[in-house]
């Protein structure tokens, strides 16, 4: 009888697996070629906003109800968008705490890139790139002032009518880093919102058959959810404007123009605010 050739033994005698015996292993396919399924995207969306707006929309509303079940009234009631997060005395600290902030605040946005990169799809999709710089800033400055200016009318207005809690965009202190940190909050504002509630959410529901108007609602009744610790006028005001948004959106099939509106109004409503209240008749706060 022939002698047989045995493979590689451990140590124990017992044969070594194909692997080390040269034969090729087999090949593991990369995970996101295939489409997700529904409930995997169903599950992906669920995760996502638990991570970020959603939680901050669940928030919004406990202290909606916390100010609806105070003694004072709403327009009596302040609400700050930007806080110190330290003792007026020690600036470092509450300037490492808001760029700490500012910081890990952007990883649900990093985690839709992320997914999106993972199914073969990218951020282009949604167009939130630097492929047409012009545009985007163009656009986005003139969505800004249409946007801005109707919702400080809104906010005026529904303050006077007691429907909405006074808004203090800045509690910073007066700190020599107080324009520059505002501004990144405004920029923070414009591509969390801007990149998940309209770009991602747009995308994955009208993947799950979403049409585009059912999908436009959801996305901006979770906006108005988030911002509903500003009152009722300030719920029906960012209702209107997701709405805008997502039209834009499927109008111009760019989530980067919003971004930059979002941006610009937040940082005129955040700068303004800082030189205006108290020094104008006209605006709460003063």
């Amino acid at each position: 009888m022939a002698e047989q050739k045995s493979g590689p033994v451990d140590a124990a005698g017992i044969p070594a697996p194909d692997e080390a015996r040269g034969s090729a292993a087999p090949s593991v396919p990369l995970p996101g070629t295939a489409p997700l399924s529904p409930r995997l995207l169903a599950g992906e969306i669920a995760c996502v906003l638990a991570l970020s707006l959603g939680a901050a929309a669940v928030s919004a509303t406990i202290s909606f109800v916390g100010s609806l079940t105070a003694p004072a009234a709403l327009s009596q009631q302040t609400a700050s968008l930007v806080g110190s997060q330290a003792a007026a005395d020690r600036p470092w600290l509450d300037l490492s705490r808001q760029l700490y902030s500012l910081a890990f605040s952007m990883a649900p946005v990093a985690l839709v890139v992320y997914l999106l990169h993972r199914t073969r799809e990218s951020a282009r999709p949604i167009g939130f790139d630097l492929r047409r710089p012009g545009f985007d800033l163009a656009a986005g400055a003139g969505l800004a002032a249409l946007i801005g200016l109707g919702g400080l009318a809104v906010y005026l207005v529904s303050w006077r009518l007691g429907l909405t809690v006074t808004v203090e965009p800045s509690a910073l202190n007066g700190h020599w880093w107080q324009t520059p940190v505002l501004v990144l909050q405004a920029v923070k504002n414009g591509v969390l919102e801007e990149v998940i509630v309209v770009g991602y959410l747009m995308l994955r529901l009208g993947q799950l058959g979403w049409s585009p108007l059912r999908a436009a609602l959801a996305g901006s009744v979770l906006r108005a959810f988030y911002h509903l610790y500003q009152g009722l006028g300030m719920f029906l005001g960012n209702l209107v404007m997701g709405l805008v948004f997502c039209w834009v959106f499927r109008r111009w099939g760019r989530v980067m123009p919003l971004v930059v509106a979002h941006s610009l109004i937040d940082i005129v409503a955040f700068i303004g605010s800082v030189y205006l209240i108290g020094n104008v008749s006209w605006l709460p706060g003063g």
